[in-house]
């Protein structure tokens, strides 16, 4: 008498004579899982995005408007008229800023170049002491740099002005060129070094001709670093300015009392034409050394 086999057998021996995954069914399932993954990157970026330029799209959108306030009214150019014809002060304090912003960014570059090659080339005492304390101007709250500031220029008698602001910034974005230019400098090839020295090249020759162009693209992108910190920099510009050295944040600033005027939106979004025709010719500035290397 045959036994009857039971659903729960039969599903059993179903399971144990089923066969393995293929090789190509294995890959379509990977491929379907990455792009999951890919479709959940792309929606966080795409959000991230949103997040960070819809307000620039906000500004630009109402320095058209005809109104003041946030309601539309209809189109108009008067605010940029605004802007061209009739603010002496805006453009005052908004050159302020682009003096101290490039002098501190160009002088912080050079400074910290120079020691960043000398901290990577040479070994001495003191080395490691250097490279922690750099860390410090980033980590410190820029409230305690402001008032430190304050605090040392009234202790020489120094008056407070473009000069303090100048010295300030200049200090303050040193460290960021220096962790800048010697992270470039760890991915170096310094066989390239040995090779213009065996070749005759003194040092300062491997300096100028070898090393620099070598680490070009870090020290631009330092600098342009050290220009936008500046240029946005309200704090400490708030503590350590003087009479007749109001930058484009501090004039800003005082306008919110009365109400911020869309001759800042046009301004804005003049500033951000600019930035981005700066970002593209400097891209395929760097494409060019990149390229010729």
């Amino acid at each position: 008498m045959k036994s009857r086999i039971t659903p729960y057998q039969q599903f059993i021996s179903r399971i144990a004579k089923k066969k393995p995954t293929s090789e190509p069914a294995r890959h379509a399932r990977r491929a379907f899982q990455n792009m999951n993954r890919l479709s959940l990157s792309n929606t966080v970026m795409t959000l991230s995005v949103i997040f960070l330029f819809l307000p620039l799209a906000v500004i630009v959108f109402y320095s058209f408007n005809k109104a003041k306030g946030m309601v539309w009214t209809g189109f108009s150019l008067q605010w940029y008229s605004r802007l061209f014809m009739n603010s002496t002060k805006l453009w005052d304090s908004f050159g302020n800023s682009l003096i101290i912003a490039f002098a501190s960014a160009f002088v912080a570059t050079v400074l910290g170049t120079l020691a960043s090659i000398g901290v990577n080339w040479y070994r001495f005492r003191g080395r490691g002491y250097i490279q922690t304390i750099s860390f410090l101007p980033m980590v410190l709250p820029e409230v305690i740099i402001g008032i430190s500031m304050l605090i040392f220029f009234s202790a020489v008698n120094v008056p407070l002005g473009m000069l303090t602001i100048f010295i300030a910034h200049t200090t303050f974005c040193l460290p960021f060129v220096f962790l800048m230019v010697l992270a470039r400098l760890d991915e170096f090839d310094f066989s390239i070094i040995e090779a213009s020295r065996d070749l005759g090249a003194t040092e300062r020759q491997t300096l100028f001709k070898v090393i620099i162009p070598a680490i070009m693209p870090g020290i631009v992108s330092a600098f342009l670093m050290s220009v936008t910190m500046s240029l946005e920099d309200f704090v400490i510009t708030f503590f350590v300015s003087g009479p007749g050295s109001t930058t484009l944040p501090l004039y800003v600033f005082s306008m919110v009392r009365y109400g911020i005027s869309p001759v800042i939106n046009a301004l804005s979004f003049i500033m951000i034409l600019g930035t981005m025709l700066i970002a593209f010719f400097l891209r395929n500035f760097l494409k060019s050394i990149a390229a010729s290397k």
